[in-house]
């Protein structure tokens, strides 16, 4: 009886959390006219159509999928050098830069983008340059993505053996070398989840690209400005595509977490 209540349970809550994005992708399809009435005019692909010939559609992805591969690549190498960094500082240096890390995830996201504003603002005015656009979004971006992946590759050098990298110096292994070849394989699932984590969060962020875009758009700026005007059809197909794609890289990371467990578990078993 306990199980069955506990079943029913979950379902509600999966039904609760999950029934308004079923609606939504099952509208994607819908032939109708309008979005603002849930009428069902038939099965068409119109509105994906329209939504791949739309120029300014268009380019506010091109702009998201820019800014989301530079600020991934970018926050993925510098997040594994500063992981590094810190895993190699003694306990209490240590703690004091994982709180500083750890801070600007826990710091709400409308101050991250007025602080970043008024910084990249009063930079411009300082130093000359361009005002905002993309190189805020780069830097922005960037800033706010970096902390997960150190959060993603400090576990993975925390797992590893610290005196692999010694003995493959030792066997006359340069350092850089040794690294490249004993290290970066052992903490590469780390850099990899943290790279795929700071990619879709690059793509679904609208607070901080808000503040810090200028004139520049991107796909969830560009939907904000639809839902201010008449709601066109084509944003419940574009909010599917965004979700599809979101999905399929949640569904990749916790592939490659399972993978990496069970080889975990093959490398820890006392019978091979």
């Amino acid at each position: 009886m306990k199980k069955a209540g506990a079943r029913i349970y979950t379902f509600l809550i999966f039904l609760f959390l999950y029934a308004p994005i079923f609606v939504l992708i099952v509208f994607s399809f819908n032939g109708s006219e309008t979005a603002s009435r849930v009428v069902w005019g038939g099965f068409s692909l119109r509105w994906y159509k329209k939504l791949f010939e739309d120029r300014l559609i268009m380019e506010a992805l091109r702009n998201t999928l820019v800014i989301a591969v530079v600020s991934a690549a970018a926050s993925t190498v510098l997040g594994t050098m500063a992981a590094i960094g810190i895993n190699s500082m003694k306990r209490l240096p240590r703690r004091i830069m994982m709180d500083i890390t750890n801070f600007p995830m826990v710091n709400p996201e409308i101050v991250t983008g007025v602080s970043l504003m008024l910084l990249f603002v009063s930079a411009v005015r300082l130093f000359g340059g361009r005002s905002l656009g993309m190189g805020s979004l780069f830097a922005a971006h960037i800033t706010f993505c970096l902390p997960y992946v150190i959060l993603s590759v400090l576990p993975k050098l925390r797992q590893m053996d610290p005196n692999l990298y010694e003995a493959a110096q030792d066997l006359g292994c340069p350092p850089a070398r040794a690294f490249f070849k004993v290290v970066l394989p052992e903490i590469m699932p780390g850099i990899v989840t943290g790279m795929i984590m700071a990619f879709t969060l690059s793509i679904d962020d609208f607070v901080i690209s808000y503040f810090t875009s200028g004139t520049t758009q991107t796909l969830p700026i560009y939907i904000y400005s639809m839902t201010r005007k008449r709601i066109s059809p084509e944003i419940n197909a574009l909010s599917t595509v965004l979700f599809a794609v979101v999905m399929l890289l949640l569904i990749v990371i916790n592939v490659r977490n399972a993978r990496d467990q069970e080889k975990g578990k093959v490398r820890r078993s006392p019978h091979l």
